[in-house]
């Protein structure tokens, strides 16, 4: 007997739960853009910078699609995968390791929103790690002319593609339980 999905997985959610949004109730998006406080401000700007990311690498991908260029491909996707990929581990590090923490002692009602931020955190990892392969894979195509250079560019891109709707949908939701929470709450463990 197979197991039944998990509705709030990443890749199967839609949004969040109400009883996970209830201090986004109390502080609702359309209030985030005045008087923020400087931790809330700043996580909005690095989410802002993740699509950014998310949505360059979109247009090289679409680029490439329509030109057959994988020259031009990997000379602008590899280095804009490289950071993308250095960045979004090293902020889901802080959060995990030391904000949600502390989040959690703040606001021990949100326990279950954090837990399944983590876990979110944990399927993204294995679509950075997937992402990191690929993007090894296509530059090494790259460097030894293979023949299969194209079969390896198209499956970086899938993979980019993949990762764009669970992502988005990441930063949203982490965006509706956290940006509240910090406004509200402070960081002040």
């Amino acid at each position: 007997m197979s197991e039944a999905p998990d509705a709030l997985a990443l890749t199967m959610r839609a949004g969040l739960p109400s009883d996970f949004l209830y201090l986004r109730d109390e502080f609702p998006r359309d209030r985030w853009t005045s008087k923020l406080d400087e931790t809330a401000a700043f996580w909005l700007q690095m989410h802002a910078s993740f699509r950014g990311h998310q949505a360059h690498m979109d247009g090289l991908v679409g680029q490439w699609r329509a030109n057959g260029d994988a020259a031009a491909l990997h000379r602008q996707l590899i280095p804009a995968l490289q950071s993308f990929l250095q960045h979004l581990d090293g902020h889901h590090r802080v959060e995990s390791g030391q904000y949600f923490p502390m989040m959690r002692q703040i606001e021990p009602k949100i326990g279950a929103g954090i837990d399944l931020l983590d876990r979110d955190h944990d399927a993204i990892h294995e679509t950075l790690e997937a992402l990191f392969q690929g993007g090894l894979a296509f530059h090494q195509a790259v460097g030894a002319r293979a023949p299969d250079l194209a079969d390896r560019a198209n499956r970086l891109s899938d993979l980019i593609d993949a990762n764009a709707g669970p992502l988005l949908r990441h930063l949203e939701d982490e965006e509706d339980i956290v940006i509240p929470l910090i406004q509200l709450r402070g960081l002040h463990g």
